[in-house]
Order: structure tokens, then C-alpha cells, then sequence
């Protein structure tokens, strides 16, 4: 079953882990911005759904409520056959999350998250992808800001190079700004990879390319560990703390997508001009190192989960209305044509702009299936690019995200 026949189900949208803290943030979104959608909020707790409901106000006060438990295989068949999209911010996802998508591909229901946990997404693939192309249902993880600016944003940069100078792209360079914060459940999904010795698979640059789909040169896409000082993206840049996630992501839209077999993608964080920036830039990549070094040790993790917000906790309101991220690119063609891409937004971007992408995301299939890539019959374990494409980039615009592309 697909969303090219609905075949009468009851609900469009199921808003599921609706209680914790970015869930919460979908279901204020869906209240506002959804009208005439059919949406539901779903979790494990009836009592928390109802006051998450009570606190959207009068637009949240029709919308369903479903209980069912991540591990109940029953109550996820039921939930899925009732609609024709479930959104999930339940994470860590490797504990919660695979349950959900299997009574999703089962009932041919669509499926948007929010995850930064590419070992997780790998078993996805393995387990799904398939079925999930053979019967056009979309498997969609990643759509916060893991991993859509990088991920949009380099499909933009080969969009134009192809269309505007006839060219290849070779090469694309990422640079991120960021002000914001992290939740809990964040959180709580890195500290779940680290002690389930998931992390390690994240060493492997082309941990989501289909298989078989390798480049020739594999060295030249491993993760940066120093800092540099890049003339184009506009100073001195380091390694960026998100980049071992979103460069997987963007290496399968390559190879989904055919982007070609020299692409080569790589991010990075910016630090700006001058000798401040320089040993800013420095001092965080020891940083990193040192860090991700401590944090294989388990006394180390359990001292990080005390002092670290509680799933369901993030920061405040007023800090999430200040924060903000750039992401900007430079592609590169075959012959030597440059262009730039700029996606930006207000908002902290793990906590607003996450909210603002997953649930544009959830839009963008319930009412433009026909001009999603693969038309209505499109279906597999994707990526935000290639399970989505310029009708979701054109819906973030009219929601207020920058996505531009120059030269």
C-alpha cells in the first residue's frame, strides 16, 4: 500500500515519541502549521500524551492519541496500518526504533526520523531497503539537522553545476556555523552508540553506500582531524563534530542519485580569520580527539550521563529562539565551474530547525508525492535528497529556511 492510494486510512500524520523533548516541539509545529492534516501524537505513556496534548492548545485538542510501546510488535501494526506517514523522534534509536520501521514496511506506511545513529540506519538498509523499493514505501531517516542542510545543500551545489554549466561535480566542501544546544536525547543516543560498540562502524567513511558502490580512492574522503585554512569557505575551519554522521549521508544520495564516481564530499566547522581563529580551530580538533578518546571508557561515559540533561530535557525557550546555523558550500565541476550554496535558518538547530525540517519533511509526502524523486512509486531506505528532493527543498523555503545556490 502506498500514499498514491490511501486507501481511506484514518490518519496522515502518527507524531510518534511525542512526549520527549524535540516530540513535544512536532506536535506545537503540527497545531500551528498543519491545518487539515490528520494527525495523532503516539508513545508508550497515555497520561504524558494527554498533557503534551492539553499544552498545544485548542489546534492540538481533536488529534488521537495512540499508546503503544516500542517493543510491542502488535500496537506498532495497528499504529502503522492506521496511517499514511509516522514521524519518530523516539530515540536512541538503536533501542526504540526498529520495531516501528519493520510494522512500517509491513503495512507500506511511510517513515520520517530524525536519527544521527548511520550504524542504526546501515541495519535499516540491510533489513529494508528492498521491500521497501519494491512496494514504493519510503524509509526516510536523518531529516533534522542530521542530516538535511548537508545533505540538501549538496544536492543543490551538483544540481546547479549540472544544469547551469553542463558540468560534473567532483567536489563539494562544506562550512558550519552553529549556536545551539543539546537535549537529552541527543545525548543519550551518542552514549547508547559508545556502549554498544556501535561507534566504531561509524570509522568507515561509506558506512551507508549501497554495496559495491565504493570510490576508487577511499582515502581522500576520511574524516578530517586537523584544521585548515580554506580561502573559499572563508578562513580557518576544523573538523566539524557532526560531520562522521552527515558525510554518510551525503555519500548515499551520491550513490543513489549518481552524483559520479569522483565525487568527493567532506565537512567542516568554521572558525573565521586571524590567529584567535586559527588556535580556536587547534585547540577544539585536540579537543575532539581527546574527548572521543575518553568517552570509550565507561566511567567516563557514566560521569557524562550525571552531568548530562535527561532524556526529555534541552535548553530553554529563549535560548533555542537564539540560536541560529549557516552551512555553506562550494561545489566544484569536472571543468572547473564553482558554485556556492548557502542553507541557513533561526532557531536552535538541533531543537527548532530539527522541528521545522522533520515535520516539512512529513508534509512534503502526504501532499507532493507525484514530484518526489521516483514519482508516487519511489521507495527504499533513503536519504533526505533522494527521498525527497527540490519539493521539499521549495516547502523549507516557504517555511522560512535559506536555501540558496550563486554562480
Amino acid at each position: 500500500m502506498s500514499l498514491d492510494k490511501p486507501a481511506q486510512r484514518p490518519l496522515d500524520v502518527v507524531l510518534y515519541g511525542a512526549t520527549g523533548f524535540v516530540g513535544r516541539q512536532t506536535v506545537e509545529w503540527m497545531a500551528r502549521h498543519a491545518p487539515g492534516v490528520r494527525w495523532a501524537l503516539a508513545g508508550r505513556n497515555g497520561a504524558r500524551l494527554e498533557a503534551v496534548r492539553k499544552a498545544a492548545g485548542l489546534d492540538a485538542a481533536q488529534a488521537p492519541i495512540i499508546v503503544a510501546d516500542a517493543q510491542d510488535a502488535a500496537a506498532l501494526d495497528a499504529l502503522a496500518s492506521r496511517t499514511r506517514v509516522v514521524l519518530s523522534t523516539a530515540g536512541p534509536f538503536a533501542l526504540f526504533g526498529g520495531p516501528l520501521v519493520a510494522a512500517c514496511v509491513r503495512h507500506g506506511t511511510h517513515y520520517l526520523d530524525i536519527t544521527g545513529e548511520t550504524p542504526w540506519v546501515r541495519g535499516l538498509v540491510e533489513a529494508h531497503h528492498a521491500q521497501a523499493a519494491r512496494q514504493g514505501t519510503r524509509i526516510i531517516p536523518c531529516c533534522g539537522f542530521d542530516s538535511v542542510p548537508s545533505d540538501l545543500g549538496a544536492w543543490l551545489a551538483v544540481t546547479a553545476l549540472r544544469e547551469r554549466h553542463g558540468q560534473g561535480c567532483v567536489d563539494v566542501k562544506a562550512a558550519f556555523t552553529v549556536r545551539g544546544g543539546f537535549n537529552g536525547g541527543t545525548l543519550a543516543s551518542a552514549l547508547n552508540m559508545l556502549d554498544s560498540g556501535q561507534a566504531s562502524a561509524m570509522a568507515d567513511p561509506f558506512l551507508l553506500n549501497p554495496p559495491g558502490q565504493r570510490p576508487r580512492e577511499p582515502i581522500v574522503h576520511a574524516d578530517p582531524v586537523a584544521p585548515h585554512r580554506d580561502a573559499e569557505l572563508g578562513g580557518w575551519l576544523g573538523p566539524f563534530f557532526m560531520g562522521p554522521v552527515n558525510t554518510r549521508v551525503v555519500r548515499r544520495s551520491a550513490a543513489l542519485l549518481g552524483y559520479g564516481p569522483d565525487f568527493h564530499y567532506q565537512e567542516y566547522l568554521r572558525f573565521g580569520r586571524g590567529a584567535v581563529a586559527a588556535l580556536s580551530a587547534a585547540s577544539l580538533s585536540f579537543g575532539m580527539e581527546a574527548s572521543q578518546a575518553a568517552l570509550r571508557l565507561s566511567p567516563v561515559r557514566r560521569l557524562a550521563r550525571a552531568m548530562a540533561p535527561a532524556p526529555g530535557q534541552g535548553p530553554s525557550e529563549q535560548s533555542m529562539n537564539r540560536g541560529s546555523f549557516r552551512c555553506e558550500l562550494v561545489g566544484t565541476g569536472d571543468a572547473g565551474a564553482k558554485v556556492r550554496v548557502r542553507v541557513a535558518d533561526q532557531g536552535d538547530p538541533g531543537n527548532r530547525a530539527t522541528t521545522k525540517m522533520v515535520c516539512t519533511a512529513a508534509l512534503t509526502l502526504l501532499q507532493d508525492p507525484e514530484g518526489l524523486p521516483g514519482g508516487v512509486q519511489g521507495g527504499g531506505v533513503l536519504t533526505p535528497a533522494s527521498g525527497l528532493g527540490q519539493v521539499f527543498v521549495e516547502r523549507l523555503r516557504a517555511a522560512g529556511m535559506t536555501l540558496e545556490v550563486t554562480g
